[in-house]
């Protein structure tokens, strides 16, 4: 069990590979992470799309839902915010965090953390990270980037975010599309010192 007792917090928008946000989430509530789970209105519409499941709209009917996918029913401490609700606990910077991390992150979720912009609980929590100095780390999941879209990450980078694209690596020979998303859930949650995947690292050359 970690040490710190902070919670993370995930926020999942909606761009395509909710698998990255399932993955991070299997293994941080196996390793006994607090996890505040925040899902934009977008990703409902990705997950009928990608899975052709419908994710409930109420915080207990998600929290069971998303315990489901990650297959992890009981371990952790799970709580899942409705992306309107503007008021909740991570929407304040009083309320202390281990920092936040964004998996898949839309490039709409980036060009409005860029711009400053909070139209909901997702973005509302990030823009909080940024204003306290906490960790936030973003995951984009999108190609080709278009000039706008390098220039509002920029932007977050100089702001101190640290943007961790979904691009595995091959040096650890992966066998499975889980080998392959796996590699990059670890190397975010590295930028938020958390280390909670058994990935094969680079050693050197042999």
């Amino acid at each position: 069990m970690p040490n710190n007792t902070k919670a993370l917090i995930l926020g999942v928008s909606g761009a395509s590979g909710l698998i990255y946000a399932v993955r991070a989430l299997k293994f941080l509530l196996e390793a006994e992470y607090p996890i505040e789970l925040v899902a934009s209105k977008s990703s409902y519409m990705v997950w009928q799309a990608e899975q052709d499941i419908r994710m409930p709209p109420e915080p207990a009917g998600q929290e069971q839902f998303w315990r489901g996918q990650a297959g992890v029913p009981l371990s952790g401490k799970l709580r899942c915010h409705p992306w309107s609700d503007v008021g909740a606990n991570i929407a304040s910077g009083s309320f202390r965090t281990l920092g936040m991390i964004i998996m898949p992150c839309s490039m709409s979720t980036v060009a409005k953390l860029a711009g400053g912009l909070s139209s909901d609980l997702l973005e509302r929590a990030a823009d909080v990270q940024i204003k306290e100095g906490r960790k936030l780390v973003l995951v984009p999941r999108e190609t080709p980037f278009s000039l706008i879209h390098l220039r509002n990450l920029t932007t977050l980078a100089e702001a101190g975010v640290r943007i961790v694209p979904a691009i595995p690596a091959w040096y650890h020979n992966p066998q499975t599309i889980e080998d392959l998303v796996d590699f990059v859930v670890a190397r975010a949650l590295d930028q938020l010192d958390i280390d909670c995947i058994p990935i094969q690292r680079w050693q050197g050359r042999r």
